[in-house]
């Protein structure tokens, strides 16, 4: 609907709001609250890491706009494109510069505007991000996965039996025994978790894939090997947690909060215990538990359906990825001959 502006009242302030051009009615009053209310709503429909990197991607641009004294909103296409061009040159890669684009198509929505990308002109800009992708594109970089193998040798390096130790061994088995992701490990709550003769009932309630919250039931069995369960028991057994949130911030005082971990706690935990059993820790993140219990899985000759009942993944394009790794030597073509 076309709109014009007009000023309307706003928690006691003159602000202008859109109304409709056909009527000339204005929208009815409205209440700070009330604003902030949709306004976190919206916010809440993407991800917090996903919020961070618009946030930081956004700051980047208008300061490079600021530098030579352009508005960057709304943003001519042919701007952004000149933005994109310079930080290919800088050395970012693909991925990075699309999810910049992104972030500048994001805070333009939320201003009223289309995206540059979609805006009149955007055909040269999208031009150009094809022509940094073909130059300058490269395959992602794969962290480690901490599969069995390796989520052993993290665990057993855990030394003591202190409040954090207890903790971070919950934390990494029941990470890659759920194919968690850092999200999902730390928005766990006990109300999630129900014990049952096999082991463990867990609801995800959101996930990176279910936006709506529909949620999503997985199970964890008790183990033989890294015994996730137990080492979660444990953990509820130290803390005396009793309800919300199972994996919490641990202060300087050794104490356990009422907060949650961010998921980018969860990330040092698995560098730092990844260094302590003599890994590089650069080539560990949050991700390598989900992708440990995939690659584990895909080894020990799961199906790809089995696979997907635990990671949750809405296609099995990225799963088949994990068996081909697994495969690559089996039943080989040159074995008769080579």
């Amino acid at each position: 609907m076309d709109g014009t502006d007009t000023d309307v009242l706003v928690g006691g302030e003159l602000v202008p709001i859109a109304t409709d051009e056909g009527s000339g009615a204005p929208l009815p009053v409205l209440h700070i609250e009330e604003i902030e209310r949709a306004q976190g709503y919206a916010d809440a429909s993407r991800a917090a890491s996903t919020r961070r990197a618009y946030a930081s991607d956004w700051r980047l641009f208008t300061a490079w706009c600021a530098e030579r004294a352009i508005d960057p909103l709304p943003a001519d296409p042919r701007l952004v494109a000149v933005f994109l061009s310079a930080e290919a040159a800088a050395g970012k890669s693909s991925r990075t510069l699309g999810r910049r684009l992104a972030a500048i198509g994001y805070h333009h929505r939320r201003a009223g505007h289309p995206p540059p990308q979609k805006a009149p002109g955007g055909v040269a800009l999208l031009e150009v991000m094809g022509g940094i992708k073909r130059e300058h594109g490269a395959p992602p970089g794969r962290k480690a996965a901490a599969d069995a193998d390796v989520l052993r040798d993290l665990l057993r390096a855990i030394e003591g039996e202190d409040l954090r130790a207890v903790r971070d061994r919950a934390l990494l088995a029941i990470g890659m025994a759920g194919a968690l992701r850092r999200s999902e490990i730390v928005a766990l709550r006990v109300e999630h978790v129900a014990r049952v003769p096999e082991g463990l009932r867990v609801t995800i309630a959101r996930s990176k894939t279910d936006q709506e919250a529909e949620g999503a039931v997985l199970a964890i069995p008790d183990g033989r090997r890294l015994r996730p369960v137990g080492l979660l028991e444990a953990w509820i057994t130290v803390s005396g947690i009793t309800e919300g949130f199972l994996f919490r911030r641990i202060d300087r005082a050794g104490r356990v909060t009422a907060d949650p971990m961010s998921d980018r706690a969860v990330a040092r935990v698995v560098k730092a215990r990844a260094e302590a059993a003599g890994y590089d820790p650069a080539d560990f993140a949050g991700h390598s538990l989900r992708a440990g219990f995939l690659t584990a899985a895909a080894r020990a000759g799961a199906s790809i359906f089995k696979m997907q009942e635990v990671s949750r993944h809405k296609s099995v394009d990225v799963l088949s990825g994990y068996v081909r790794d697994a495969e690559l030597f089996h039943d080989h073509a040159g074995d008769g001959f080579l």
